[in-house]
């Protein structure tokens, strides 16, 4: 099989084959195209990334048509049914699951580094009461890398493993921290002895209670949604701590990178947003009227659609499921059943199905997260914590890949040709010109 592409260009009749590998070309290839041997080449132009491939990756496997997602080839399927949230970031990070010793040595480190240095504590401190935590944790892994500064050796296997350790030890004890502040209560400390996401939300809600417990099907659903949100193929934060980390920075400086893009309403901010939808609903009966204003485009269905999926995303069964599970152990939530109605009459709509609009991992979780007590600020902080497995799996790959470089995209110019400085007092005044070079309404 000739795994080439023939290109003709019809500006000078020639003709170029360019090799075909992976089903994908060479962006690069592409300059040998051109109409003067002095031109710059032939380049692709795409905007948000929408069909390039900037990296060849091991990690997560995605296929949005048939509502695929694998980690290492294991399907989500299994590993939120089955496996906990820490093995599934070893996974994300080795390659492989964890045998019995391996799980237990992976365990007990990332517990150990679970404390963070107390003057962590001043510095959440000086943030005003209503600071927003995902803006708190930012700040703090961008210390990180002031505190630990042989992070910055990232060419040493071993250095790199132990910020790992740090990371995804450390995260869970800044955003509870960052909640308590929140909230005015005294910091929690860490507490091994506990599962991960256990010890999580001990340090959350414990007010010096004796014999304090966890509810189980808290800290499983929970572990749960950690699994679903562990990574997700190159998305905008898992690009943004590649690009970043591109720089060879140390790898707090880049997790402090992703997680301001993971930050945005459209990427970490989603379920917030479907949280706010069902409450301006209000209730089940409203439900025809708002699909209606959807479709008038007056209003916007939120977890529903997702770039990739044009089918069901495979974590939106996952996460229904825990769903009905947490409200039959902790009491059911007001929003649920207006959720079910809008899916119910979403998925019948020709509207809807014409558009590939089925709900996505953001449409229960967010009312998940309600349900164990979180209030909507921290949803972001939320997938922060689980996402930084799949950030710093993303960004081990990218810095040993011999093909990679420090990112640099091209651009397409369209600004001003040469043009020579004129002195201020000889310049006409630009704004003034283009107010009165605004056209009339005629």
């Amino acid at each position: 099989m000739n795994n080439t592409l023939t290109i003709t260009d019809n500006r000078t009749e020639k003709e170029y084959v360019i090799p075909i590998e992976n089903d994908t070309v060479r962006a690069v290839d592409l300059r040998r195209i051109k109409v003067n041997d002095d031109d710059f080449g032939l380049m692709s132009y795409d905007p948000a990334y929408d069909n390039t491939a900037a990296c060849k990756s091991k990690i997560t496997f995605v296929d949005g048509n048939k509502g695929i997602l694998r980690h290492r080839g294991y399907p989500i399927e299994q590993l939120a049914e089955k496996s906990s949230f820490l093995e599934v970031a070893y996974l994300l990070i080795y390659g492989e699951l964890p045998g019995k010793e391996e799980h237990d040595y992976w365990n007990t480190r990332v517990m150990r580094h679970t404390f963070v240095h107390q003057a962590f504590t001043r510095i959440i401190e000086a943030f005003h009461y209503d600071a927003h935590p995902m803006g708190i944790l930012i700040s703090c892994i961008a210390a990180m890398s002031t505190f630990h500064a042989d992070a910055k050796s990232i060419d040493d296997p071993a250095e790199r493993e132990k910020q790992i350790f740090r990371i995804l030890g450390k995260l869970p004890t800044l955003a509870a921290f960052a909640y308590r502040h929140a909230i005015g209560r005294p910091y929690n400390y860490p507490d091994s002895s506990r599962g991960y996401t256990e010890n999580f939300l001990y340090m959350l809600d414990d007010m010096n209670e004796r014999g304090y417990t966890v509810h189980p099907v808290s800290a499983r659903a929970l572990d749960i949604l950690f699994i679903l949100m562990s990574d997700h193929e190159q998305n905008c934060s898992a690009s943004t701590m590649r690009a970043v980390g591109s720089s060879r920075v140390d790898p707090y400086s880049a997790l402090a990178a992703a997680t301001c893009a993971l930050y945005g309403p459209l990427h970490g901010g989603a379920n917030e947003a479907v949280v706010r939808m069902l409450e301006k609903i209000g209730s089940v009966s409203n439900v025809p009227a708002y699909i209606e204003q959807v479709k008038q485009g007056k209003m916007r269905l939120m977890g529903f659609g997702h770039r990739i999926y044009r089918h069901y995303d495979p974590r939106a069964t996952i996460i229904k499921k825990t769903a009905y599970e947490v409200f039959e152990a902790l009491g059911t939530n007001s929003l649920l059943d207006i959720a079910l109605e809008l899916e119910r009459i979403a998925l019948q709509d020709d509207y809807f199905l014409e558009r590939n609009l089925y709900p996505n991992v953001d449409f229960y979780s967010g009312i998940i997260l309600q349900s164990l007590g979180f209030p909507t600020a921290m949803f972001p902080v939320l997938f922060a914590i689980p996402r930084a497995a799949g950030w710093l799996a993303q960004w081990l790959e990218h810095i040993e890949d011999k093909e990679q470089r420090i990112a640099r995209p091209r651009q397409i110019y369209l600004g001003e040709g040469a043009r020579d400085y004129v002195p201020v007092p000889e310049r006409a005044d630009y704004r003034k010109w283009l107010e009165s070079y605004a056209p009339s309404a005629g």
